[in-house]
């Protein structure tokens, strides 16, 4: 996988792929002489931004849920695509962008047999104050102050937001899923009995900093795989696991993600 993974980094600056900078080894003194591999990647969430909710989704239903209880939810929590309360919308241009380069990337996994990837979210709610904005009730952070954790550059006003927009000289200048201006809409599922995979809007939108990626891209769909498919379609519908195909899986995947992404109009 590693030439064609080059390739695509190469080709695609705006690729929404796990960035791998390194594989090292280093062995250790001592009587065992023992050595250690370790991998360097990107960091999606380096970010002076207060990450306030982070979401892992895979399109799949199955145990896609957190186990947590609602008062043990926190900033820290990785949800996953039942937990997802949001519909995210994304500026026309970034919007066009971020379609194209997830049928790229998926169209890279698909031909490497990988599969069980997820796209992972991040959302930084803007600060109350001058734009009027409001964290939702129930969201807390780690901080006391909801917003930058150091008191340094504050996020996006409404006035920057908009000339961002306008302006394609510092709209190119961003690298897509980084640090980008966006609005999410409030969903509720009608009946949690349905595993409901996209709720319904509300017309509740937030104005937040969106941070996302595909992580996880080193799984292919090996013999392990298979017999976790096998053995899990036993128990439920065998569409609703995150072990299939790699070519259903980046169906699948591509299908939810354009649901709960769409262009804000």
């Amino acid at each position: 996988m590693l030439h064609a993974y080059f390739n695509h980094v190469r080709a695609f600056e705006n690729t929404l792929v796990t960035k791998y900078f390194g594989l090292h080894c280093v062995k250790l003194t001592g009587p065992a002489q023992k050595k250690v591999r370790f991998v360097i990647m990107g960091n999606l969430f380096c970010t002076d931004c207060t990450i306030h909710r982070r979401f892992d989704l895979k399109g799949s239903t199955f145990g896609r849920m957190t186990d947590k209880p609602e008062s043990e939810i926190d900033a820290t929590t990785t949800l996953k695509d039942l937990d997802l309360n949001f519909i995210f919308r994304l500026q026309k241009t970034w919007f066009q962008e971020f379609r194209r380069q997830v049928d790229r990337d998926c169209e890279l996994l698909e031909q490497e047999r990988v599969m069980d990837y997820s796209l992972l979210v991040g959302l930084h709610f803007r600060e109350a104050g001058s734009t009027g904005d409001q964290t939702p009730p129930g969201y807390r952070t780690p901080t006391d102050n909801d917003g930058l954790e150091d008191g340094s550059v504050p996020p996006l006003s409404r006035a920057d937001k908009d000339q961002l927009l306008l302006d394609p000289a510092r709209l190119a200048g961003r690298n897509l899923g980084l640090n980008m201006p966006a609005r999410v809409e409030r969903t509720e599922r009608k009946n949690d009995l349905d595993f409901q995979l996209v709720g319904e809007p509300t017309g509740e939108f937030y104005d937040v900093i969106l941070f996302f990626g595909i992580i996880d891209i080193l799984q292919d769909y090996d013999i392990t795989k298979k017999l976790e498919h096998a053995y899990k379609s036993i128990q439920c519908d065998p569409n609703s696991i995150s072990a299939v195909d790699p070519k259903a899986y980046s169906r699948r995947f591509r299908d939810y993600i354009f649901k709960v992404f769409t262009e804000d109009t």
